[in-house]
């Protein structure tokens, strides 16, 4: 792997802690917050893609159907995760959901695509389950709150199953996503832009049923929407831009070293105690993930 994929890797899974941080924290409703930051990220990549080299030669009936499956799998993930935060420690879930993600993947290969199953890899499930184990053992705080620095209330079995949900769908649009820009070449920044302006569409006729909080949502939530809505689409598009010249079995692990950040984030702002305990079963979630992807 390139030192520019590993660079660009890395920086992508730091960005992805920070806007899960700042996700954590809203105090409107979910739905619409994941609808207006996708409101955000749509507009500003729109005329920044059509300035992407190769942008306008893409444009066909392959781009829009590639970025319309991305676009409601990106859909249901905001959403999940979303839910999940409102219901459950942030450790928990960002834990769990980035550790079964690739574990899901791996499952998917072996049973649907025909790849054999070596005992590496199976180590590397286990050592995966073993972190996750103890990172919900671990994940409930001591005390709870519900107020403006962000809500902590939920159990740790609430956590690991919305995590486990949040991973299948990271799971199917990383799979997705690695044929859009390995098999079909789209161009990244483009691809993603149309995939942010199908979940807005997606989500529009449920934001419009709750039209009368769109205004407080934005109001309570407008740096954080802002914030995610420029964060989010940066982080994913430096791995769509790895996806282009680094197979996706080395891409995932490192993209996973987010779990350690996004664990110590949760310990420093939220308060989310028991950090030794949360590393170590990250540092196994982190070591079964390079055994699959070896």
């Amino acid at each position: 792997m390139s030192t520019l994929s590993v660079s660009l890797i890395l920086l992508a899974a730091v960005v992805h802690a920070v806007w899960n941080i700042l996700a954590k924290g809203i105090r409107g409703n979910g739905t619409l917050f994941v609808w207006w930051y996708g409101l955000v990220s749509s507009v500003v990549l729109i005329p920044v893609s059509l300035l992407e080299p190769g942008a306008w030669q893409s444009w066909g009936w392959p781009l829009v159907g590639a970025a319309v499956v991305s676009g409601l799998l990106h859909t249901v993930y905001g959403t999940a995760l979303q839910t999940g935060y409102d219901r459950a420690p942030l450790g928990v879930v960002y834990a769990v959901a980035r550790g079964t993600g690739p574990m899901i993947t791996m499952l998917v290969a072996v049973l649907f695509l025909g790849e054999q199953l070596s005992l590496t890899a199976a180590a590397g499930a286990v050592a995966v389950l073993v972190g996750v184990a103890v990172v919900a053992t671990f994940g409930t705080p001591t005390s709870t709150r519900d107020d403006d620095a962000g809500p902590t209330r939920g159990s740790a079995l609430t956590g690991v199953l919305w995590g486990a949900a949040v991973g299948a769908c990271i799971a199917g649009y990383t799979l997705w996503d690695d044929h859009s820009m390995a098999a079909l070449d789209l161009p990244p920044v483009l691809y993603f832009a149309l995939t942010s302006v199908v979940l807005v569409l997606t989500l529009t006729p449920k934001a419009w049923r709750q039209r009368q909080e769109m205004a407080h949502s934005w109001a309570v939530d407008r740096n954080r929407i802002i914030a995610v809505g420029l964060l989010s689409p940066l982080a994913y598009i430096l791995v769509l831009f790895a996806m282009q010249s680094t197979p996706v079995a080395l891409v995932a692990p490192l993209r996973e070293s987010s779990i350690v950040v996004g664990s110590l984030l949760a310990w420093w702002i939220y308060k989310e105690n028991r950090l030794v305990p949360r590393l170590i079963g990250c540092a196994a979630v982190l070591t079964g993930i390079a055994l699959i992807s070896a």
